[in-house]
């Protein structure tokens, strides 16, 4: 089992920036994959960013140039710097930890921290 721990959710203005960190404990090796993923309500929950074990990246159209997802794999901690924020950002925003062992694939999630981008 992995468990995902998120901080950094809250209110601010159109073009602030929020930077989410999300804290993996438990069995956590081999974790293939970590992202960031965010549902707003009435809608699907979608990708925002992902990043690798070998720390490649990956981004959704809609935040490419604004935010970043990094890693400290000392810490076993994912961030998501979210820069220029749009009011459209507004989600919840959920920490997901993605493991393949030959035919057995896991998803783990965490609780969800809410981000709302509002004047």
């Amino acid at each position: 089992q992995v468990q995902l721990v998120e901080s950094g959710g809250g209110l601010v203005q159109p073009g602030g920036s929020l930077r989410l960190a999300c804290a993996a404990s438990g069995s956590i090796f081999p974790i293939n994959a970590m992202g960031w993923y965010r549902q707003a309500p009435g809608k699907q929950r979608d990708l925002v960013a992902a990043i690798t074990s070998d720390g490649g990246t990956d981004y959704a159209d809609s935040v490419k140039g604004r935010f970043t997802i990094s890693r400290d794999n000392i810490k076993n901690t994912v961030y998501l710097q979210m820069n220029s924020l749009k009011p459209e950002d507004t989600a919840v925003y959920y920490c997901n930890a993605h493991r393949i062992l030959g035919l057995l694939v896991e998803d783990y999630w965490g609780q969800g921290t809410q981000v709302t981008v509002s004047s």
